[in-house]
């Protein structure tokens, strides 16, 4: 994974660093791998992969109904079923607060 996140470009990592800061921050559990060849963070069987695309950061499956309403509230970041496009434009305007709850969310047994 380090490498992954070593090859990040200088305008995307910021919002990249913050995503990892927020998640193992409510997780120290978490644990990290590649998978589908993007980071993938795991806290017991549920999974979060997060890539990072020209903009930003996109997260991919988790299970639809667990986003603590977070794709309904940005209907503008999804680009399809399972899948947020956060543009680091976008994440300027979302609180820690808010990323924090769609995390537990995904997380949450």
């Amino acid at each position: 994974m380090q490498a992954y996140i070593d090859d990040i470009a200088e305008a995307q990592r910021p919002l990249f660093d913050r995503v990892d800061r927020l998640i193992r921050a409510d997780h120290p559990e978490v644990t990290t791998r590649i998978a589908y060849k993007m980071p993938t963070y795991d806290v017991g069987d549920r999974g979060l992969h997060v890539a990072v695309w020209k903009h930003g950061v996109s997260f991919y499956g988790w299970r639809g109904d667990a986003d603590d309403g977070f794709a309904a509230r940005h209907p503008e970041l999804s680009s399809g079923k399972g899948t947020l496009r956060l543009s680091t434009a976008a994440a300027e305007a979302i609180d820690d607060d808010e990323l924090r709850g769609f995390f537990r969310a995904v997380f949450a047994p």
